[in-house]
């Protein structure tokens, strides 16, 4: 049932007069001007949300990372309620608020009938990525959208083209492919130009070994070193997969070999993090540079 209302509402539908009666009382109460709850008392984290966005001019939605808690996004929590105000609107004082503004409110973005007024789950993912503080952290939001189902690659793109440009355009647009398995620059062949750089001694690529439950290849292995190296090009969106990739590292492990392992994200984004991890485990293995 909602509670949380616009004073004009209200008053359009009980009468001024009714309406400071009920607050007089206590049976309703008045959190901010403008903004009146229908019972007395305390606000759930829900409210708390729906007097922020009330608060916001009228066609203003929640967005990013509040939008996509409603269409049952899990795993990204947060304490701010984010919301995009049309351009030119007053931006509200209110604690752990977020406010962004934006042109493009239309029903291609918002949603016309879910409450509370909210963007599209395709705008939310890009919003949320584009606003939150960190690359690595922008690219997970869009991988597990993806994984758990609340987008598609077609709907992100189109989403993404309309939305024009945005902050980490690029991250996003690579993420996307990410998801599809559809990246065109090969992690593996990324790794190997981290390696040569650094001096490092070349591999044997796509090592087979047997393990328990049959064999195996390694992305790059150094015999001498009874050490491997994992890259995982594009992400695991099935569970039992993801299980297999983490229990054919266990058996490398049980095996006698050293293992790293890095993401796609890293070879690209990180190759001074990765020359770093990679040359330690050398040096720490015995091996000193020609």
């Amino acid at each position: 049932m909602r509670t949380v209302f616009r004073t004009a509402e209200l008053v359009a539908a009980h009468g001024r007069g009714a309406v400071r009666h009920a607050i007089a009382i206590g049976r309703w109460q008045s959190p901010h001007r403008g903004v009146v709850v229908t019972h007395s008392g305390p606000l759930s984290p829900d409210e708390q949300e729906l007097v922020a966005l009330t608060l916001c001019a009228p066609a203003s939605a929640l967005g990013g990372l509040s939008a996509l808690r409603h269409d049952g996004f899990t795993g990204f929590a947060s304490d701010s309620t984010f919301v995009v105000l049309p351009e030119g609107a007053a931006r509200p004082s209110v604690p752990s608020l977020v406010t962004h503004f934006s042109t493009d409110l239309g029903t291609a973005d918002v949603h016309p009938f879910k409450e509370p007024r909210r963007t599209r789950a395709a705008r939310s993912v890009i919003d949320a990525a584009s606003w939150c503080d960190t690359d690595r952290y922008a690219r997970t939001i869009v991988l597990a959208a993806m994984q758990q189902g609340l987008v598609n690659a077609a709907r992100l793109h189109q989403t993404l083209d309309r939305r024009g440009m945005c902050r980490r355009r690029g991250l996003i647009r690579e993420s996307i492919l990410d998801g599809t398995g559809g990246i065109q620059s090969l992690p593996e062949r990324d790794f190997d130009d981290i390696r040569r750089a650094a001096g490092l001694p070349a591999p044997t690529r796509q090592r087979k070994l047997k393990g328990p439950d049959g064999h195996y290849f390694l992305d790059a292995a150094w015999d001498a070193f009874a050490f491997s190296v994992e890259v995982h090009g594009t992400p695991h969106q099935e569970v039992a997969r993801w299980d297999a990739d983490l229990l054919r590292g266990n058996e490398i492990v049980i095996g006698g070999r050293r293992l790293l392992i890095f993401s796609s994200y890293a070879i690209r984004h990180e190759p001074q993090l990765v020359t770093h991890q990679l040359t330690r485990m050398f040096l720490a293995l015995g091996w000193r540079a020609a």
